[in-house]
């Protein structure tokens, strides 16, 4: 974020939500600044963080899921990052599939034990149906498993997936993370069952405040192209290898480019030079793919700076005090 609010002693804009059902979204392209704003905003306004990632919610995938360092506390409970309580960061196995169906689930008890603590839900997460399912109240499709057609979709190529769903669905196409053979086999069965991926139903609107991070795409590139040199150096490639020896070939690609590109220098196919590179390219792919997401968000409210974030919150506070 560009501007930073001075530290003071100012009392903290706390508002016991125990039985309300008001949270806050944290929303923003990838290397954004979302988790170090939902941090901040936390500690300032008495909240607590849900991570809404589909990577970050596993152990071991620190590196290429850009997950903030969480530290345990025996003494508090739970873990914490910058004096903050977060959640569903390295909580599960990387073996163990979580569907966003399930983690909604898993997030809504989660927020409801928070608002027992008297503090306020903060979500943060750069976009898609795990976000919807988690935030929106989104009604997921009730379309099972279907075993045989997963295990011929299992035997393509990422690319012909997506061909495969791109005529099927297009509307979906757009938005889906192509290299992904998990979501892509799971979006084709979804398009083969109904006809296409259908519109998500929403339930009643919850008394939410959506923040989203707005970054110029030339300060956004020089982030991104910063954080994957920062992976690179800080150990993706032994961070692969060892998911690789835990979990399979065929689970550590379900974890997105970062770890396809990692495998491909492990093997030989890609320089290890060239991966900070060719992981900044497919970063940018994404965050193109996000924007397409936010737009059809209306409920957005954009900020540029720390100070317009705090000032958004505490007048949502502030707001929702008085009419109770």
């Amino acid at each position: 974020m560009a501007q930073r609010v001075p530290r003071t002693n100012r009392p903290r804009a706390f508002v016991s939500v125990s039985h309300d059902s008001r949270f806050v979204v944290i929303v923003g392209p990838t290397a954004s600044g979302k988790s170090e704003l939902a941090a901040r905003l936390a500690r300032r306004f008495g909240g607590e963080v849900i991570s809404v990632d589909s990577r970050q919610i596993y152990r071991g995938l620190a590196i290429g899921s850009a997950a903030v360092p969480v530290r345990p506390d025996a003494r508090r409970g739970g873990f914490w990052y910058r004096g903050v309580r977060h959640h569903f960061i390295g909580e599960f196995p990387p073996r163990r599939a979580i569907s966003a169906g399930e983690f909604a689930a898993l997030a809504h008890a989660r927020m409801a034990e928070i608002r027992t603590r008297g503090r306020i839900p903060m979500l943060v997460g750069g976009s898609g149906f795990w976000l919807d399912a988690a935030a929106s109240g989104i009604v997921l499709p009730a379309v099972p498993p279907n075993p045989k057609l997963r295990r011929a979709l299992e035997k393509r190529l990422a690319a012909e997936l997506f061909r495969m769903l791109k005529r099927l669905d297009p509307r979906r196409a757009k938005t889906i993370d192509r290299q992904n053979p998990r979501r892509l086999i799971r979006a084709i069965e979804i398009a083969t069952a109904l006809g296409r991926v259908p519109p998500l139903e929403r339930r009643a609107d919850s008394d939410a405040l959506w923040l989203g991070i707005r970054v110029g795409p030339s300060v956004l590139e020089q982030r991104i192209a910063r954080r994957a040199r920062a992976m690179v150096r800080h150990g993706l490639l032994n961070e692969t290898r060892r998911l690789l020896q835990r979990v399979g070939r065929k689970r550590l690609l379900e974890f997105g480019f970062e770890y396809r590109l990692a495998l491909d220098c492990l093997e030989g196919k890609l320089p290890r030079a060239a991966l900070a590179d060719a992981i900044t390219r497919s970063t940018k792919d994404y965050a193109r793919r996000q924007s397409q997401w936010f737009r059809t968000r209306e409920q957005i409210r954009w900020i540029r700076t720390d100070t317009e974030a705090e000032r958004a919150v505490a007048q949502w506070l502030g707001l929702s005090a008085r009419r109770n």
